[in-house]
């Protein structure tokens, strides 16, 4: 179990990070600032209580920093960064998605519209470079952390742009698959873990180690989410295990029946065959067991960088929890 104590102390601080560079609290603020405060979770402005992100990232930022060095601190605004920058991919997301909400209330684009929306994302992008700046370690580190930091940026939008065109396409292949997931997910976990790493002295070798761990744990994270969109537990999960295969979404399960067998993608790409005939066809072909397969082949991956992160320093046990946490989860 977490120690919550721990937990919060974490948080608290990366909290604390970000209000400190987006200057909050302010006493009178005005629209602009209102739109970043809200979707940061820190204002409600008369919209329910928000139910918090897991700030996973900017965590496994702190926690990769303390496995390098013991001390955690110094990756402080690399945590805010990845933080900030999660948060302007979702505030775009929503706009690209048409999604009316956001952690159980009304997105940002529904209550300002869509012009400043995107504005409100810009800003957080910007923002998200400027907690950079912030970082206390050698010139050259941070001109690597930046390095870093525009790559994952340009692998974000490019997992971006391949997941919003399979939306209209009847045909993707798992290698496009791949490359969606490996940037819209797994590139910023990879690179939370190599900042903290880096912010902690880390050598390019062991960088390497934790941005491995980092990737491939997020590749795992994604192929359990597609897996629990077809075979999850609706009342654990909280979302409907039909919506996936509803709205004809790509995932793995449905790109590997793709490929073994021509009578289910035409199948898929109409809307007379119902929910059940679809998973039937899907476990016929055992696409629940290979996507599991592929799960754990990543999840392996992701222990072996960890193991060897721990050849160097002993990993500190919430970092494994975490770990844990994210490839054993049920929803």
């Amino acid at each position: 179990m977490f120690s919550k104590d721990a937990i919060n102390t974490y948080f608290s601080a990366i909290d604390a990070e970000i209000q400190d560079l987006l200057g909050y609290p302010q006493t009178t603020p005005d629209e602009y600032w209102k739109m970043l405060y809200y979707h940061m979770d820190w204002e409600n402005y008369g919209q329910p209580d928000p139910k918090r992100g897991k700030r996973i990232r900017p965590l496994l930022t702190l926690l990769a920093a303390e496995a390098q060095s013991g001390k955690w601190q110094a990756a402080l605004p690399f945590a805010a960064a990845v933080e900030i920058l999660h948060n302007f991919s979702l505030v775009h997301d929503d706009i690209q998605d048409q999604s009316d909400k956001r952690r159980g209330r009304l997105c940002v684009y529904k209550i300002w519209g869509m012009p400043q929306a995107i504005n409100a994302g810009d800003t957080l992008f910007t923002y998200a470079h400027a907690a950079l700046r912030r970082a206390q370690i050698p010139a050259e580190d941070l001109v690597t952390a930046w390095q870093i930091f525009d790559d994952t940026c340009l692998a974000l939008t490019r997992g971006q742009y391949l997941d919003m065109s399979f939306e209209t396409r009847n045909q993707v292949s798992v290698p496009e698959y791949f490359e969606m997931i490996g940037g819209k997910t797994a590139a910023l976990l990879g690179a939370s873990a190599e900042l903290g790493a880096l912010a902690a002295g880390a050598n390019a070798e062991q960088r390497e180690h934790f941005r491995e761990y980092g990737r491939h744990l997020g590749l795992a994270f994604q192929v359990r989410d597609d897996i629990l969109g077809i075979w999850g537990d609706e009342s654990v999960t909280g979302k409907s295990a039909a919506t996936d295969i509803i709205t004809r979404k790509m995932t793995l399960p449905v790109l590997y029946g793709m490929e073994q067998l021509p009578d289910f993608a035409a199948a898929y790409a109409t809307e007379t065959a119902t929910v059940p005939d679809i998973v039937a066809m899907l476990e016929e072909l055992k696409a629940d067991e290979h996507s599991a397969e592929v799960e754990q082949h990543h999840s392996d991956l992701a222990m072996h960088h960890l193991a060897e992160i721990e050849k160097h320093h002993p990993a500190p046990e919430l970092l494994k929890q975490l770990t844990a946490k994210l490839l054993n989860r049920a929803h």
